[in-house]
């Protein structure tokens, strides 16, 4: 048996590990926590100061019992999980449950998987930092207290199943203001002017700074400049830079991945995971851009071999987040010299993003020559501006350039790349004056990307929580990922060409959204409950002011406990008076008066979902209801729209001798005939589809039905071959099975089907609850 045990979170980085050291370790993998506190309310002990009651799950119990027979048989154990408190923690619920000790234990880290680095910390050990474990302990505990007494209050008073956390609150309420400031947004229209000056390789583009809110003045621009002469008042050319971006830090990382590689949050931080555990790149749950001198260096040696010594510029970056989380470095690459790596395609491209941010944030600033032209109109007072940008150097722009959020993308027309030789006092020839119609914008939704941009910015969360904050509210219900069609605009455009000016009316797409955070209407109504009743616990300095007492208490400045007493306390009281006094949260809305009937219409938040109401309980007759439709939201629907939805289900008309029902369902609008379903394009709507169309998706939906099935067997009408989105596969009765290779499907007997089926509802289920086959 080995004198030494090392025990880390994961399997691949044990894997990685046990390649760097001697025979005389064993690397073991705790496979993350090995323990949590109890699912029941008895999980934490206000009385006995907020002691916790822990258990090792079922699906732990074989792996501690392992760890436990190792740890009696070493000389020495090593704890090796992650550097952050979530990681301290880790090694301290082992220390505690494997019953080891203090003389033969030793707590080592590193952040970065290399043999240096970790014969490095083998050779620097340390004890467990309690401080770090309870700034882990109080957020766990506080959070836990939160979501078991808020939780209950949102069952009783707006809807049963809800739950509610401290962060995830808050990360709601940004996405539910966000929202409410779009759709109290009034966009305004004002036309630009631009002018085409030159031709062919000559031309440039100039732009009149000031916009004009009336068509009319727009106009009389265009008039006045008909016939005018135009004149370079000024000409300004003047040197300028550009610098790299810090390297990453876990948020930038998850901004950028997203903005470069469309990966949304959980899983940039899944593949940074896997790249981290291989030994890639250093660890990825950092809010530090310090580079370590050994990084510095290496860096430098690459860049000077790679592009040259005028490419390399030494830089050191200080992090300027608030709070930031213990002395890590910034993520970059353990080995420079590898540009790019074995891997799947997103490691691959995830890693070449660590790499070039890292390597360009050592590289030379680029160089520019930006050049300003301001041109004089005979007739006017205003002058016309032309701006043109000419690189001198590329410097880190060779390798790498950051990219940048659509809000803080403002409507600018591109600049010209490049002037053509112009002279001071010289003459133009205006070729087309356009005045053009533009809007002005509401703010952005949150990408998942940007939200984390804005939790950073109000100091609320951590490089740990980010990525659980935002798969929590969207797994809630709360809050909905997704695209949106936007919808046809018309501007106006006046062009002024030789001495007449034309006008036309043209159309434009605005408001398409893609992969954007929207609130759903329970995530709304919640977040109105909970600043009503628990203001404090969305409000975003106080939610950021934790924080800030979590890294007192990883500093040893405060005691756990009494921050945790002196929040509870007043929390507990106000859960008690909401549940006492608080009323029922519908979100209602009353939208008016149904046009025949003189009754009320409403809408609100139901057991079932939102729903419009026509009439009260206490009419004779008995309210009607309808479902509202997919995109549609209690704070925007109109009574036309609501009116609407009790227009379905319709007859449209007779097929084979059995009526078709339009209809709206939980998985959108479908047509009903014969017993069967057959859902409607995503173009075609409920309300306007004929006789004609839903013949016609009937007879696709079969022609389809008809080409997915490969065989059928008169011994049992549910066992069927049929072709999947991933092949053929076997449908015997509601198990699907797959087909062995080198089987023909077509080919398939009945006891064939039922022998492969037997033998899959047999197979042992790996963790993640897919079945293990055996290969031959």
């Amino acid at each position: 048996m080995a004198k030494n045990l090392l025990i880390v979170e994961s399997p691949a980085k044990a894997k990685t590990i046990e390649g760097y050291l001697g025979k005389d370790f064993t690397v073991k993998s705790s496979y993350g926590h090995i323990r949590d506190l109890v699912k029941s309310e008895d999980a934490i002990d206000i009385k006995n100061n907020f002691a916790q009651k822990y258990e090792v799950p079922a699906d732990k119990k074989q792996v501690v019992s392992e760890l436990k027979k190792l740890a009696k048989e070493a000389e020495m154990v090593w704890l090796a999980s992650d550097e952050d408190r979530e990681g301290e923690a880790i090694s301290w619920h082992l220390f505690d449950t494997l019953g080891l000790k203090d003389a033969n234990t030793r707590r080592i880290v590193f952040h970065e998987i290399t043999k240096p680095a970790i014969l490095n910390a083998i050779e620097n050990p340390r004890k467990i930092d309690y401080n770090l474990v309870n700034a882990q302990q109080a957020r766990r505990v506080l959070d836990r207290l939160v979501g078991f007494e808020l939780s209950p209050v949102l069952w009783k008073k707006v809807k049963p199943s809800l739950s509610a956390g401290r962060v995830q609150s808050v990360a709601v309420r940004l996405i539910v203001e966000r929202e409410r400031e779009i759709n109290k947004f009034t966009a305004e229209a004002a036309f630009k002017i631009t002018a085409i000056f030159g031709k062919g390789k000559e031309a440039f583009k100039a732009e009149l700074a000031e916009r004009f809110s009336k068509q009319e003045d727009a106009e009389k621009f265009l008039k006045d400049c008909t016939g005018a002469e135009f004149k370079i008042n000024s000409l300004e050319t003047k040197p300028t830079k550009r610098s790299p971006a810090a390297p990453f830090t876990t948020s930038t990382l998850q901004q950028e991945a997203s903005r470069k590689l469309g990966f949304s949050v959980s899983r940039t931080m899944t593949v940074a995971q896997k790249l981290y555990e291989s030994g890639k790149i250093t660890y990825m749950r950092t809010d530090s851009v310090n580079l370590s001198d050994l990084a510095l260096n290496t860096a430098a040696k690459e860049i000077n071999s790679a592009y040259g010594e005028k490419y390399h510029q030494l830089r050191k970056y200080k992090t300027k987040s608030a709070g930031a989380q213990e002395a890590h470095e910034a993520i970059r690459p353990t080995y420079f010299d590898a540009h790019t790596i074995d891997g799947d395609s997103a490691e691959k491209r995830l890693y070449e993003l660590i790499w070039k941010r890292a390597i360009a944030s050592q590289m030379s600033e680029a160089l520019f020559e930006k050049t300003t032209a301001k041109i004089s109109i005979s007739t006017r007072k205003e002058e016309l501006v032309a701006n043109g940008e000419v690189m001198k150097f590329d410097g880190f722009l060779k390798v790498y350039l950051e990219s940048s959020d659509e809000d803080d993308d403002l409507q600018n027309g591109e600049e010209n790349a490049i002037l053509p030789p112009l002279t001071k006092g010289q003459v133009l020839s205006l070729q087309e004056m356009t005045a053009t119609e533009r809007f002005s914008r509401p703010p952005a939704r949150y990408t998942e990307a940007s939200l984390v941009k804005k939790l950073e910015e109000l100091g609320i969360g951590r490089p740990s929580t980010y990525a659980p904050t935002i798969s929590t509210i969207q797994n809630r219900g709360y809050v909905v990922r997704e695209d949106r069609e936007g919808r046809q605009r018309n501007f106006r455009v006046l062009t002024l060409k030789g001495e007449s000016i034309t006008k036309e009316e043209r159309s434009e797409n605005t408001g398409a959204e893609r992969g954007k955070l929207f609130p759903t209407d329970i995530g709304s109504v919640v977040n109105d409950f909970l600043i009503q009743y628990f203001k404090e616990i969305v409000d975003y300095h106080f939610t950021a002011g934790v924080e800030k007492q979590f890294d007192e208490i990883a500093q040893g400045l405060e005691e756990w406990t009494d921050m945790i007493r002196k929040f509870y306390g007043p929390f507990h009281k106000g859960v008690e008076n909401t549940i006492e006094k608080a009323d029922k949260a519908t979100g209602e809305r009353e939208l008016g008066v149904h046009p025949e009937s003189g009754k009320k219409v409403s809408v609100r938040i139901g057991r079932f979902g939102p729903f419009v109401q026509v009439g009260d309980s206490e009419d004779p007759d008995k309210p009607q209801y309808a479902s509202l439709r997919a995109g549609q939201s209690i704070e925007t629907i109109t009574l036309d729209q609501a009116l609407e939805l009790f227009k379905l289900p319709r007859n449209i008309g007779i097929f084979e001798d059995k009526d078709m029902t339009v209809a709206i369902g939980k998985f959108g609008p479908y047509i009903r005939h014969n017993g069967a379903f057959y859902s409607l394009p995503k173009d075609v709507d409920p309300l306007d589809v004929t006789e004609e169309q839903a013949v016609e998706i009937i007879h696709d939906k079969r022609k389809r039905d008809s080409e997915r099935v490969i065989k059928t067997f008169t011994e049992a009408p549910d066992v069927k071959v049929l072709n999947g989105r991933f092949g053929p596969y076997i449908e015997f009765g509601k198990q699907n099975v797959k087909i062995p290779k080198g089987k023909e499907p077509q080919a398939l007997t009945y006891d064939e089907c039922k022998a492969l089926a037997k033998a899959e509802a047999k197979a042992p289920k790996k963790a993640n609850g897919k079945r293990f086959v055996k290969k031959k």
